[in-house]
């Protein structure tokens, strides 16, 4: 009999250590990261090249404490690789003392996190428009540095907890063929998953993330901790107005919204050389169920795997018209609420954003108000 009491003791003891180390089997089990509403904290760790005192100032506790004030549950925070390392590999210590500081906070703030691993050095979403070539796509050594970047992130990060912490392993990928981004998906979660079986991953669609490439996505199956991610910035003429960046922002004629975006005549009167980014908008009906009908790809596919759908970047340039950006932003509030979609605004307080850092007030608190406004 003692013998028997010795063994069972071991087993528990055995079975207490697997417990410990992850090598309990969590197939088909799911963590409690549940999201909502949020914003993108960009141009901070990502897309800027403010470093020092700036950085460090510029997003701070009572951001934080702000945003959850509003009724936002969550942020996405951007970071940049050529932030986080040097071109040698080495980790710059600020960057990520800065990262694990804003998710202390977060967390402390009842906000969750979506670490967004958004431009490396093999690729940038914006490659084409910067005559850049990215080469993860077509280089194993590149794609086991983002594996590796992962590890270290891992490393560092594993400590917060699966409910208030996610990775979103890569942003916007711009695979030639959908099935070079799958096969990274594959590879990336299977090392991920080996290191935390528990973590949220947060897995987008290819070319940029877009709501129209989202059918042609292989999410590995049975791993109910994934969120779904596509970007919505349609209809660029409205979103992008005056953005210097897009061919579409040099359009200087009226919009219309909802209904047709481009008169006959406003179309007759731009110059030539927009015409052909402008035709679409003359012959199209812009409204609220335009919307819903091109979110359909994506709301299938994340019912096909039973997994939330999240929209990661959607928003209106500052110098868009208020009206018109107030009336397709209730729209897709609207259509985000219907199908149970969570979302970030892009952004906190850059030039899609909604707060002044350097005034420290309110860029258009009539657009938080909307985007909030079922909490009041």
């Amino acid at each position: 009999m003692k013998r028997f009491f010795l063994f069972f003791a071991a087993l528990v003891s055995a079975a207490m250590i697997m417990s410990s180390c992850g090598g309990e089997d969590t197939a088909g089990k799911v963590n409690d990261f549940r999201i909502k509403r949020g914003t993108n904290l960009s141009h901070w760790l990502s897309q800027s090249k403010e470093r020092g005192e700036g950085r460090r100032l510029h997003i701070q506790e009572d951001d934080f404490a702000r945003l959850d004030s509003l009724g936002f549950d969550f942020v996405r925070i951007p970071i940049d690789e050529e932030q986080f390392w040097d071109e040698e590999g080495n980790k710059l210590p600020e960057a990520w003392d800065l990262l694990t500081n804003a998710l202390s906070l977060a967390a402390k703030h009842h906000l969750r996190a979506i670490v967004d691993l958004h431009n490396l050095r093999s690729h940038n979403f914006n490659a084409v428009n910067e005559g850049k070539v990215n080469t993860l796509f077509t280089s194993e050594e590149a794609q086991q540095g983002l594996i590796d970047m992962w590890y270290q992130l891992s490393d560092v990060l594993k400590g917060f907890s699966v409910d208030s912490v996610a990775y979103e392993f890569m942003n916007e990928p711009v695979a030639d063929d959908h099935e070079q981004w799958n096969a990274l998906i594959a590879k990336v979660h299977k090392a991920l998953r080996e290191r935390e079986p528990m973590r949220t991953l947060v897995v987008g669609s290819n070319r940029w993330q877009g709501y129209e490439t989202m059918k042609y996505l292989k999410v590995p199956e049975g791993d109910k901790n994934i969120v779904l991610s596509f970007h919505y910035y349609n209809p660029m003429v409205l979103t992008h107005y005056g953005a210097p960046w897009t061919p579409i922002g040099r359009y200087k004629g009226k919009v219309n919204y909802p209904g047709v975006l481009v008169s006959k005549e406003d179309f007759e009167a731009a110059p030539d050389s927009l015409k052909p980014e402008l035709e679409r908008y003359t012959k199209e009906e812009w409204n609220i169920d335009m919307i819903r009908e091109q979110f359909k790809d994506a709301i299938e596919v994340a019912k096909k795997y039973d997994l939330q759908l999240f929209c990661g970047e959607w928003g209106v340039y500052e110098p868009v018209d208020r009206e018109l950006a107030y009336k397709w932003t209730k729209d897709m509030i609207t259509v985000f609420n219907e199908f149970n979609i969570a979302w970030t605004t892009w952004c906190y307080d850059a030039d899609f954003g909604f707060w002044d850092q350097q005034k420290h007030t309110f860029k258009d608190k009539a657009l938080v108000d909307i985007l909030v406004s079922e909490n009041k």
